[in-house]
């Protein structure tokens, strides 16, 4: 029999659990409803007549399939080099000993409590003179995107996996020094799988900031359409005389499936990681 505090503490995991989920409940229900129901001055939180209508107003819109695309490809590019180059930092923040080590790890918490909305401006004027030396990454560019959203996030990268690599014992280090493995083969074929867990928690959250970016998106992208992403795509929806809410809901729909699928493949990788992380 279970003991009475356990059952409390399910019972309010439950509710909070509901709580948290009712908006993706809300939002995929106001979605499947016809149009009638959406505008209805008294929503019930079912529908007697699902319909796709939404759906296919949302797969209708010119260029859908690109603005896909280009979120796909900010999102995955942004996750390589993220964890890449956080790898690398982590690992030289924690077995090297340098000058300005302890000076550089501070601006790194110093440069994730800069709120991004104070920044966006000048990194506008940034990214615009950055377009007269390398076009690619200017303005209208998802280039743009990228290297804004690697400098945001690598901070909160290195410091994260700077846990993970520090977890490892120097003594595993030394010991395939001693067995003839060089440094580059012992952070690839020994190092690397240990500090995996922590990659893929990095590799999540990278992927859903750059995936749900809209902000930088606006800012950054101004006139070129094919370069827009899906949140772009979703605003085309929000209309001056009368929003469409159930082609909205079936955007933002559409977007958070991607990433739930990948959740669902990574969840077990991702609580492990994040176990690691307060542990380091």
């Amino acid at each position: 029999m279970k003991r009475p505090h356990r059952t409390i503490a399910e019972i309010v995991t439950v509710l909070i659990a509901a709580v948290v989920a009712f908006p993706l409940y809300w939002m995929v229900l106001t979605a499947l409803k016809p149009e009638g129901e959406v505008l209805s001055s008294a929503p019930r939180p079912w529908t007697l007549a699902p319909t796709l209508d939404s759906f296919r107003r949302v797969l209708d819109v010119q260029n859908f399939g690109r603005y896909f695309l280009n979120s796909v490809v900010v999102a995955l590019v942004v996750v390589f080099f993220a964890l890449l180059c956080a790898f690398l930092a982590a690992i030289a923040l924690t077995r090297f000993r340098f000058r300005g080590r302890t000076v550089l790890l501070v601006m790194l918490l110093v440069a994730q409590m800069a709120p991004v909305e104070a920044l966006t401006i000048p990194l506008f004027f940034v990214m615009r003179s950055v377009g007269d030396v390398a076009p690619v990454f200017g303005l209208n560019h998802l280039g743009s995107l990228v290297l804004v959203h690697l400098a945001f996030g690598l901070p909160f990268a290195i410091w994260m996996l700077r846990g993970f690599v520090a977890a490892v014992p120097v003594e595993l280090e030394e010991a395939a020094t001693l067995d003839g493995a060089s440094r580059f083969r012992f952070t690839w074929q020994v190092l690397f799988p240990l500090v995996a867990p922590g990659l893929v928690a990095t590799s999540v959250l990278s992927f859903i900031h750059a995936w749900n970016d809209f902000l930088f998106a606006k800012t950054f992208i101004i006139s070129a359409s094919e370069q827009q992403t899906l949140p772009l795509g979703v605003l085309a929806f929000f209309k001056p005389d009368q929003n469409d809410w159930g082609a909205i809901m079936a955007g933002s729909t559409l977007m958070t499936i991607p990433v739930l699928i990948f959740f669902v493949f990574v969840q077990r990788r991702l609580v492990s990681g994040l176990a690691g992380a307060v542990k380091g």
